[in-house]
């Protein structure tokens, strides 16, 4: 029981330690793709910096509110808050105030201010879709390359496989002595160069599988395999639309375009905000203050009263005296102090440039090139879109036409190897034709492998031009 026991538990380890490989869908690699690219995360950044400008740009349109409180000693010959009479005793004081100034009126300066950030900010969001974009791309480039080169080492595997079956029928001729020796040697030969083409075309695979990795920001030492595609290139053999037509598709769905557009629209706000520092600024402000001394002395009378004499009666000299209350000097406490000392102030202020070194002006100037530069860059943007369109349409025509070259060229040359092997095991013809129609069709194949997928990428191209979904 207990060696039953062990077995099991290093079944359970073997089993556990092994690394189960993931097979990837086409849609699991985008999104994880999307989820850890560093060019994506920058653009969500760069999003929310753009947030964090509009919201800035739009409180700038609200009042201030500044609130200031300090407590001091001071001692010597110093002048008390309260009184302002100079004083020689030690003075501890502190005062409270609070001011709020809005600025009313400055060209619209503000207003354009927002509105800059706010297209701006509509653009950073186009950049992002253009990374994401840019990602998905770019998987399913390195997606097509993985799933082609796994079908070329398919091909290869089925033509070592073809080459044995071969080798062995050729044997036993060679035995009956139908065929000389030479034939074995020749196709032992032709088994080894296949068996070298499996080897290349596993290197080839392994190394689009890498590119595949770093893209995704995966470990090379990591386990991947992906998910063949359901391809049906018979629905995708034409192109329904011109260059033109998808260039102008193309102009409204691409991001980039549209983020030359608003960041055009966001120059114009520009101009017109730098243009609002050569008129009047125009605000109101309001201040509110208090303070507190402890030198501040305050009477308070207990009902009784005191003759004090003042003078004399002229001529008479009688005695003239005021009755003066008696009491309780005290220093008012700090709440009441505040409340007795508060001060108000309200005020309109007007300020007009009239000359400040150019810096308004040349500021607008600035302002102006930057608006032109944003339309040339724009222009730029839709003439590479057009060049990059055009040259995808040609490509993808070229393609076209390739793939159905080849798919022709695959069925004659399977045709005549088809033929060539029964003429062959007959002993109608030699090897190196045998091995010469094999390998015209390892070739056409392949070579249709290239051009199918050549087709749904460049085809795929176009899609993403035209704004559709990138899936199969």
């Amino acid at each position: 029981m207990k060696r039953i026991v062990f077995l099991l538990s290093i079944v359970t380890s073997f089993a556990f330690g092994q690394e189960v490989k993931k097979t990837w869908t086409l849609r699991e690699l985008i999104d994880y793709a999307i989820a850890n690219n560093l060019a994506v995360k920058r653009s969500n950044y760069n999003v929310r910096t753009g947030e964090i400008n509009l919201l800035q740009s739009k409180m700038a349109m609200l009042p201030n509110l500044n609130a200031n409180g300090n407590y001091g000693i001071n001692w010597g010959r110093t002048i008390d808050p309260t009184t302002n009479i100079f004083t020689e005793n030690e003075v501890r004081n502190s005062n409270l105030s609070a001011s709020s100034s809005w600025l009313l009126w400055n060209g619209f300066r503000l207003f354009y201010n927002l509105k800059q950030n706010d297209t701006e900010l509509e653009a950073i969001n186009e950049d992002l879709i253009k990374a994401r974009n840019d990602v998905i791309l770019n998987v399913i480039t390195l997606y097509l390359n993985v799933v082609f080169n796994k079908e070329l080492y398919s091909v290869a595997q089925l033509q070592v496989k073809s080459t044995q079956e071969q080798l062995v029928r050729t044997r036993k001729l060679a035995d009956a002595g139908s065929v000389p020796i030479g034939d074995v040697l020749n196709l032992e030969a032709q088994l080894a160069t296949n068996e070298l083409s499996v080897v290349q075309q596993e290197n080839a695979l392994n190394l689009s599988l890498l590119q595949l990795k770093q893209a995704l920001q995966l470990p090379a030492s990591s386990s991947m395999d992906v998910e063949l595609p359901q391809v049906d290139i018979g629905n995708e053999t034409s192109l329904t639309k011109s260059a033109d037509e998808i260039y102008e598709i193309a102009t409204l769905a691409m991001p980039e375009v549209k983020a030359a557009e608003l960041r055009k629209k966001g120059a114009m706000y520009a101009f017109r905000s730098a243009k609002g520092n050569l008129y009047p600024r125009i605000s109101i402000n309001g201040n509110y203050n208090t303070v507190y001394s402890d030198q501040r002395q305050q009477f308070t009378p207990d009902g009784s009263s005191i003759d004090v004499p003042i003078g004399f009666v002229q001529g008479t000299g009688d005695l003239v005296v005021r009755s003066t209350p008696t009491g309780t000097f005290y220093v008012p406490g700090i709440g009441d102090q505040f409340r007795d000392n508060r001060g108000r102030s309200v005020g309109l202020n007007i300020q007009i440039p009239v000359f400040n070194g150019l810096q308004a002006r040349s500021a607008v100037q600035r302002a102006a090139i930057s608006r032109d530069l944003a339309t040339i860059s724009a222009i730029e943007i839709q003439n590479q879109l057009r060049q990059t369109v055009e040259t995808a349409y040609n490509n993808a025509v070229a393609a076209l036409k390739t793939y159905n070259s080849t798919e022709k060229q695959v069925k004659a040359r399977d045709e005549a190897f088809r033929m060539t092997t029964q003429r062959y095991n007959l002993g109608a013809v030699n090897f190196v034709d045998y091995q010469i129609a094999e390998n015209n069709l390892f070739q056409a194949q392949s070579d249709l492998l290239r051009a199918k997928y050549e087709f749904i990428f460049r085809k795929k191209v176009l899609d993403f031009y035209q704004g559709l979904p990138l899936g199969f």
